[in-house]
């Protein structure tokens, strides 16, 4: 299984994954980087009214969401209202009118970016990390990780977008100082299509931080683009007596001109063109624009860059001469005007090592390996501040505290302990509406059930363990109530002496940063539990109070004094906590059967989708066929088809044509694959003949060589050539035999075939005569191969009066063994050898 990547953006998607030897971004069926974009525009202003795009900022809204009814305006598809008050979007579908939610719409998108990845990488995938813009909510991003469960996706984590440019900067660039270095501040700037965003984060000791992030959810180049836009109607109106704004399709020709324009502009200073043929009424247009007047048009945009740059300053306590480098990407980053307002600001040259376009998807996938190597740890931040709120036992008013401020480290959990008698509610809200781009402060009610009071009538103590998790989002996790159970002193069980030991305040709480401190004083600061550290409560609430607060000191309890009488057992006391359900009504939240309904569908349309693909599969073929056909008919294949076949099925494939244009444009498969059928009955055998020409020569050839081959070899033989002297007479016969056949055989089809016009089917195919070279070397191989039977030379033996071999062989031997020792025998010298030896030279 692999894990990939997503960048979702508004305009383009990208998918990377983690491979050997670094970060991939994969590329679509059009070899093309970009996830699943290409031709979008195209497509768009062709279809302009069941083009969807632009959607993703509508995640988790109300249709009565004042930026959803301020969006509609400017979308070429329609918005409706669903049963549960979300955004429906209204299209056409398999030839019928659907409604899709946003949730749904996303399903779609990610369906193909799953898709795009499993083709490439030849493996499913069902594990994925997401990115998701800093500024979404809690409600937006529960929608996004609802579109991911509709297609089957498992989002590890939903990984904010400046937060995976930060881990792609600090793992590429190594840009993690050594252990002895001060942590190194670096800001990122990302203005994508739709909105701005800056973040500070410090890298120390292989560890990532995020510090801060500001942002502007409304500057993107899409308003740049739409300065343009608005510039280029005026103008066109003026001089042209076009309104643009009337036809929708004129329009988003004009957006799409104008963001060209605009990447051209980014690059060049001079006066540039902009013409669009037909535009509307069949007139042409025209305009020109160059740099200074487009940064002139959107002075305004311009000086917008700047608050976030402050608010980023301020929220983090930062000076400008903090920041060791900044860093730009996103596509609107590209726009000089941008870049140079940026590197203003912080008094030094900004840095683009990064590739602006896949920085986000690169950054998401690794994440993943962060995770595996535990090499870098990555701190996010929250971006919004959080609190709770509550009603107390006995009284009308409420409790308020604020559980995670702005830019608190995520993911991170504290516990709240809690006295009641009973269940009660706690409802968690932005503690700051107006620094937060929903409508929608509240985040959700919880309400924990199942509390009661203790036996002896007292309040219990709820345990209440709140989290922003991994995803960014607020959840209460966990809610536990301690008992208190009296027992006998032999009957402690284990568990219970854990709890009693946990209940000790620790000699060093340094040691121990999750157990509190003892505070049992009345009336004191209650306090708050977390997973790294301690934090007072404000204000204090009699009812909320720390989870030492009603614990005896059990040191105290079992202290004996010398100088008293001793005192009477007290039964001993078992703690046990009891987990509590949690009722949780969030402000957007998927219903399961609403859910489990999306899924169902999403299953149907991607089953739906496999069909139409082979549909539309079936009629290209068919369209493939009637070109290909009517070029080579004309071409290659006019010598093998007579006159009279040429002409009908000149006329066949225009029918055919015309038919795929009109009542066939929308057929069911098997009419596309009777179409073709019918085709082929004619084609093929034309086809067939046309490479039957090509091949059969070339294999005639082929056999003529080897029957020529194994011929000579068997006149060899008959000729005593000593080479196949050692082959059998029978055996050789066999291979006349097989030679005379087949070259009889060969003579025959070949007068026949030579009687044969070319519009006329073949006597002998190409693996016909490739069978006979088969047989052919099946036969003759063996027999014209076998290797020579070897001789072995006679063995020598000495005599008693010394070897019984001729004169030539022992002179032979001498001279081979010139130079070399006497041979021994049995260890000892001959006596009678001497030390020459004497040779016969011939």
């Amino acid at each position: 299984m692999s894990v990939v990547g997503l960048d979702v953006g508004s305009q383009s998607c990208y998918i990377a994954v983690a491979r050997a030897g670094g970060i991939e971004t994969i590329a679509n069926e059009f070899s093309d980087r970009l996830g699943v974009c290409e031709g979008g525009w195209e497509e768009q202003i062709t279809h302009a009214n069941n083009t969807v795009s632009n959607f993703k900022r509508f995640h988790g809204r109300a249709f009565n969401d004042p930026f959803i009814q301020k969006e509609k305006e400017n979308l070429s598809y329609d918005l409706v209202p669903l049963k549960n008050g979300g955004v429906g979007i209204k299209v056409m579908y398999m030839g019928e009118e659907h409604l899709f939610s946003v949730e749904q719409i996303t399903a779609m998108l990610l369906t193909k970016l799953k898709e795009t990845a499993e083709n490439s990488l030849k493996k499913p995938v069902t594990d994925c990390v997401i990115s998701v813009p800093s500024f979404f909510t809690d409600a937006e991003r529960r929608s996004v990780l609802d579109a991911a469960q509709i297609v089957g996706l498992n989002c590890l984590r939903l990984m904010n977008d400046m937060t995976a440019v930060a881990l792609n900067y600090g793992i590429y660039k190594q840009d993690l100082p050594s252990l002895d270095e001060k942590p190194r501040i670096v800001v990122f700037v990302d203005m994508g299509h739709s909105a701005f965003q800056v973040s500070a984060c410090a890298f120390n000791k292989g560890k990532l931080k995020v510090l801060g992030t500001a942002f502007d959810p409304f500057l993107g180049g899409k308003n740049f683009d739409e300065k343009l836009v608005e510039h280029f109607c005026a103008e066109f109106k003026t001089k042209y007596k076009l309104d643009a704004k009337s036809k929708i399709r004129a329009l988003l020709r004009l957006y799409q001109e104008c963001e060209k324009l605009k990447k051209l502009m980014s690059s060049n200073s001079t006066d540039l063109p902009l013409n669009i043929e037909c535009f509307m009424n069949d007139k042409d247009v025209s305009g020109k624009m160059n740099r200074s007047q487009f940064e002139e048009l959107c002075a305004e945009l311009l000086q917008k860059i700047e608050v976030p740059l402050y608010s980023l300053l301020e929220q983090t306590h930062l000076k400008v001469e903090d920041v060791s480098a900044v860093e730009i990407v996103g596509g609107a980053t590209r726009i000089p005007a941008v870049k140079e307002r940026i590197a203003k600001f912080f008094g030094k040259d900004i840095s683009t090592t990064l590739n602006a376009d896949e920085a986000v998807a690169r950054g998401c996938a690794l994440q993943v390996l962060s995770q595996l190597f535990r090499e870098f740890s990555v701190t996010d931040a929250v971006p919004f501040p959080i609190s709770l709120i509550w009603n107390h036992d006995s009284e009308d008013t409420e409790g308020v505290h604020e559980v995670f401020s702005r830019n608190h480290a995520a993911p991170f959990s504290k516990v709240l302990t809690f006295l009641r008698r009973g269940p009660f509610e706690l409802e968690a809200f932005y503690s700051d509406p107006q620094g937060v781009p929903y409508p929608e402060a509240k985040i959700g009610r919880f309400v924990v059930q199942n509390v009661s009071a203790q036996k002896d009538g007292e309040k219990s103590r709820v345990k209440v363990k709140v989290r922003v998790n991994t995803h960014g989002i607020f959840t209460i996790s966990t809610a536990s109530m301690v008992e208190k159970v009296p027992t006998e002193e032999n009957e402690m069980s284990s568990e219970a002496d854990m709890e009693c030991l946990n209940q000790r305040p620790p000699e060093n709480p340094d040691t121990d940063k999750n157990v509190q401190q003892d505070n049992s004083e009345a009336g004191t600061q209650p306090q708050v539990q977390t997973d790294a550290q301690q934090t007072s409560q404000s204000p204090p609430s009699p009812e909320l109070t720390s989870e030492e607060n009603k614990i005896p000191d059990a040191d105290k309890a079992n202290e004996k004094k010398v100088d008293q009488p001793p005192e009477a057992k007290k039964p001993k006391i078992k703690v046990v906590n009891v987990e509590l359900p949690i009722e949780a009504n969030l402000v957007w939240q998927l219903g399961k059967d609403l859910l489990n309904m999306y899924i169902e569908t999403e299953g149907k349309m991607i089953m739906q989708d496999k069909l139409e693909k082979e549909r539309n599969d079936a009629k290209n073929a068919v369209e493939e066929y009637v070109y290909e056909f009517r070029d080579k008919l004309c071409g290659p294949y006019e010598k093998f088809i007579c006159e009279q076949d040429h002409q009908n099925f000149l006329r066949l494939l225009t029918e055919t044509e015309d038919w795929l244009y009109e009542e066939g444009e929308d057929q069911a498969k098997q009419a596309y694959v009777d179409k073709l059928e019918e085709l082929m009955k004619i084609g093929t055998p034309v086809k067939v003949r046309f490479q039957e020409a090509e091949e059969r020569p070339k294999m005639f050839e082929e056999l003529g060589q080897r029957l020529q081959h194994y011929a000579k070899i068997a006149a060899d033989f008959r000729n005593k050539d000593e080479k196949y002297n050692h082959i059998d007479e029978s055996e050789m016969k066999k291979v006349e035999k097989s030679v005379n056949e087949v070259m009889e055989w060969m003579n025959n089809v070949m007068n026949a075939q030579a009687k044969k016009s070319l519009d006329q089917d073949p006597v002998v195919r190409a693996q016909e005569i490739k069978t006979k070279i088969k047989e052919l070397n099946n036969t003759c191989e063996p027999v014209v191969t076998q290797p020579k039977p070897k001789i072995e030379s006679p063995k020598l033996e000495r005599t008693p009066n010394g070897p019984n071999i001729d004169k030539k062989e022992e002179d032979l031997e001498d001279k081979n063994n010139f130079g070399a020792e006497p041979p021994h025998q049995n260890g000892e010298c001959y006596p009678n050898e001497k030390n020459s030896v004497n040779m016969d030279l011939d």
